[in-house]
């Protein structure tokens, strides 16, 4: 469970709309931000110019930059059980890599060697509160886009080769130096190496190289390869996105379609007519086939956007949400004991694995938590989706289905009732 600390990340406040570039006018790939963190730029014009088009370089994207966390923290989290973890190292002389997935034991961490290994700790922001504030700096983005914050730390020399990702990130020093290449050309190649567990580039023509000190940022579009190596012990924070592949979409889609679909849906030919060739399927066959698929609403906005809600807020780590022990203190709190604790200064906290959207649908809104949608007015979706916790006044703020609602989340996991001057475990 993640654990709450009073140091608080303040975001960068998006600028005011900007106008569109003009014709050929050359667009920086390095700013300062010390003046208007963490983009050095309004968000309007970091979506515009950078957004999945071409990587940044942000200085100072975080002015004096502390790291929350230090090494030893995240070599203890990468022992825990539920976190996925994992150790690179690199032979240099043999150009030979090694891969280990934790959890790991605490005896292996002091006996690792001085240089060329990494350990990668996923979904960090998950277990440590004020890596999770970071998380605010990004609200010009989509919550449901952001996926975690993997943290890694890094020995000197230490690295996990150059490679690609299909996502957009943020990679931020938090503590030492990284020196970072990248390949922005326009058709880089990027044929995998077939001689190692990882996928590292066969080829890797850098075009740009920086080092990077704590506070700095460098956002990379996907498809841009990229090799980090550390110059000291350091630690980079790496803030993902979501992007689910198309195939994968199509996938999850397809299946909920079938799941749903009523067996009296078939293929009908009530118009058949004498066939001219019996081995063959003709335009009314194929015309039959698609009004068979059209008969599942695959095109309905509706079903789509409902499928794409509970889709979407389903997490892809270790991480589950997981209801009370039957007879537990929390599963046996009634609502009067609850609502009594909201207004003496208890807050309803959401599980950090909790993860909520909305959406406007036809009747009112839907809120969607870890694949489940519910049924909601309007401003009690969007106010509990947004909030990471609920006090007595936006409790009592809520129609009596968003307070049953927020009660059967508190009920199955999702929130736990944390009291005044507590801190969550």
């Amino acid at each position: 469970m993640a654990t709450q600390k009073s140091r608080q990340h303040k975001p960068g406040k998006p600028g005011p709309t900007t106008k569109p570039a003009k014709s050929g006018a050359a667009i920086p790939i390095e700013v300062d931000a010390s003046t208007q963190p963490p983009l050095g730029m309004p968000a309007e014009r970091f979506l515009r110019d950078y957004w999945q088009k071409r990587p940044l370089l942000i200085r100072n994207a975080f002015p004096g930059f502390e790291s929350p966390i230090q090494p030893e923290d995240l070599a203890g989290l990468a022992c825990e059980e539920g976190t996925l973890s994992r150790i690179v190292a690199h032979d240099r002389e043999k150009d030979a890599w090694m891969l280990r997935h934790g959890p790991f034991e605490e005896a292996l961490f002091p006996d690792m060697p001085h240089h060329d290994w990494t350990l990668l700790v996923q979904d960090v922001d998950k277990w440590d509160s004020d890596v999770a504030a970071l998380l605010d700096a990004f609200d010009f983005l989509p919550r449901w886009r952001l996926d975690d914050i993997m943290v890694s730390f890094a020995a000197p020399g230490g690295s996990v080769g150059a490679h690609v990702d299909q996502y957009d990130v943020f990679l931020l020093q938090a503590l030492g130096h990284r020196r970072w290449q990248i390949d922005a050309s326009d058709q880089p190649s990027l044929e995998f190496r077939n001689d190692v567990e990882l996928k590292l580039l066969r080829e890797f023509h850098p075009t740009h190289e920086w080092l990077l000190r704590p506070g700095d940022m460098l956002y990379l579009p996907p498809g841009v390869p990229h090799h980090g190596v550390a110059e000291d012990a350091c630690l980079t924070f790496s803030v993902g996105m979501r992007a689910p592949s198309a195939a994968e979409l199509l996938g999850d889609f397809v299946d909920t379609l079938a799941a749903d679909a009523d067996e009296g849906l078939r293929y009908r030919d009530p118009d058949l007519a004498p066939a001219k060739d019996p081995a063959q399927i003709d335009d009314d066959a194929m015309r039959r086939a698609i009004e068979a698929l059209n008969a599942l609403r695959m095109n309905d906005p509706e079903r789509l956007g409902d499928w794409f809600g509970r889709f979407i807020t389903l997490y892809r780590n270790a991480g589950e949400v997981m209801a009370a022990p039957e007879g537990a203190a929390e599963d046996a709190q009634s609502r009067i004991q609850v609502e009594w604790d909201l207004q003496h200064g208890a807050t309803l906290v959401r599980h950090p694995y909790s993860r909520m959207a909305w959406r406007k649908a036809a009747r009112g809104a839907r809120l969607y938590v870890n694949g489940e949608g519910h049924d909601l007015p309007v401003r009690d979706a969007k106010y509990v989706a947004n909030a990471k916790g609920i006090d007595s006044a936006g409790y009592t703020a809520l129609s009596e289905a968003g307070r049953d609602r927020v009660h059967e989340l508190l009920r199955t996991g999702h929130y736990s009732l944390v009291h005044e001057g507590e801190e969550e475990e």
